[in-house]
């Protein structure tokens, strides 16, 4: 019996003496109340994020319930923080281990403060969308958002480090020293990085172009995709997508046809040279009344030139020079105007009785090398003389019987025959 009692005095002392100086029973209820809030964080956030939900619900605008979305995650591991602070109080460590605990709570609490502005961020670029769409539009707005908040996400990462790890003692002064040695000797590595960046920046402040719209430099044209920190993506007609840097983009002309104010058609039409003065100008009066007479087309002096005459003689036409601008800039329907207008001036042209022209060349000979050429007959000659060109188709041959000295006594005197243009054919009848 006093075997038992022993054991059970040694157990109690293991039981006070516990772990870290801290009673077994101090660290049970401190896993317990831990557990507790573990258990907690799932009913009350839920419970909590429910009311916001239908609080925000009632509202039409979209802002409320983006920001009840990016809060809902820092909400429930506030309650894993709160847990554990709980549990630190209840069961007292030593010194060095409650000021590591200390240490390890107030890190948690500032990653959530600056987790939540991180989250928040998104949702809170309303503001900006309405300072810029002010200012430049809002193509302009939606790009620019982008940019900002990649930006400030990466201000708020930088400085919740830096909170963070100030509260392990380190010296964020000596750090920042340190990394302003070591940033001058990487900016000489990362210029082309630098450069980039500000080439960044000069696109928004220039407002050179925004996501969405069709641009042409030197060496690619396409639509904007996405501008980044450092680059640029263009999605090519063909479906390829080309990344660009910032500086040269910055640097280079860039042509945005998504900001023309209309699109131009410019034709030269080629008449031919047998069309007269009243067919040419049938042909200009019809083209400029189709033109300023249509809805399709722009025609106010004030805002484009249209230019409708006829303007030169070419190398094988009578050229028309077509010079006018469409209200719309959309492809298809400018594609549309003109397939329309392109039927109506082959129309014009039919109705004036003239033709297209094209390329032809006349050739005009005046001598040739052995004299005059042969003359060819007509149908009726031939048919008139046909009995006496057969007799001379059989006479121009060797006759049979000749001899062969006078074969070629007959060849001789035929060749001279055709050589000075002569007709071997009449003269041998």
């Amino acid at each position: 019996m006093s075997g038992l009692m022993e054991f059970w005095d040694e157990a109690r002392n293991v039981w006070d003496q516990g772990a870290f100086g801290v009673e077994t029973d101090r660290i049970i209820l401190a896993i317990v109340v831990f557990l507790a809030f573990v258990l907690l964080r799932g009913f009350v956030s839920r419970f909590v994020l429910t009311m916001l939900e239908k609080l925000v619900g009632r509202s039409s605008n979209h802002f409320d319930d983006a920001l009840v979305d990016a809060l809902s995650g820092p909400i429930r591991f506030v309650f894993l923080v709160v847990g554990l602070f709980l549990a630190t109080r209840v069961a007292p460590l030593p010194e060095d281990i409650d000021a590591a605990m200390a240490k390890v709570v107030r890190s948690l609490i500032a990653f959530t403060i600056f987790w939540t502005m991180y989250r928040c961020v998104g949702p809170m670029s309303f503001i900006l969308d309405r300072v810029v769409t002010s200012v430049g539009g809002a193509n302009m707005a939606a790009t620019l958002k982008n940019f900002a908040v990649r930006l400030i996400r990466v201000i708020i990462v930088v400085f919740g480090a830096a909170a963070i790890l100030q509260e392990w003692d380190f010296n964020i002064g000596a750090v920042l020293g340190g990394l302003g040695l070591i940033g001058m000797a990487v900016a000489f590595g990362a210029q082309n990085l630098i450069s980039n960046l500000f080439g960044g920046v000069a696109i928004f402040v220039d407002k050179i172009f925004t996501e969405g719209e069709w641009i042409k430099t030197n060496d690619v044209e396409g639509t904007v995709e996405t501008v980044g920190f450092r680059t640029t993506k263009i999605r090519r007609f063909d479906k390829a997508l080309v990344t660009v840097p910032n500086s040269d983009l910055a640097d280079n002309a860039v042509t945005n046809f998504s900001r023309m104010t209309n699109r131009r058609i410019y034709w030269m039409v080629g008449l031919e040279y047998r069309t007269t003065n009243d067919q040419l100008k049938h042909v200009v009066d019809g083209l400029n009344d189709y033109i300023r007479n249509s809805d399709a087309f722009e025609t106010d002096p004030t805002k484009v030139s249209t230019l409708i005459h006829a303007d030169s003689f070419n190398s094988s036409s009578i050229d028309i020079m077509l010079y006018c601008f469409t209200k719309t800039t959309k492809w298809a329907v400018w594609m549309q105007v003109k397939e329309d207008l392109l039927y109506h001036l082959k129309t014009l042209v039919e109705d004036a009785g003239t033709g297209f022209a094209f390329p032809s060349s006349s050739l005009y000979v005046e001598t040739l090398p052995f004299g005059k050429p042969e003359s060819v007959p007509s149908q009726g000659e031939k048919d008139e003389g046909g009995g006496k060109s057969g007799d001379a188709h059989r006479l121009d041959g060797p006759r049979q019987g000749d001899s062969e000295g006078e074969m070629e006594t007959q060849a001789r005197e035929q060749g001279r025959e055709r050589a000075t243009g002569g007709d071997n054919t009449g003269n041998t009848e």
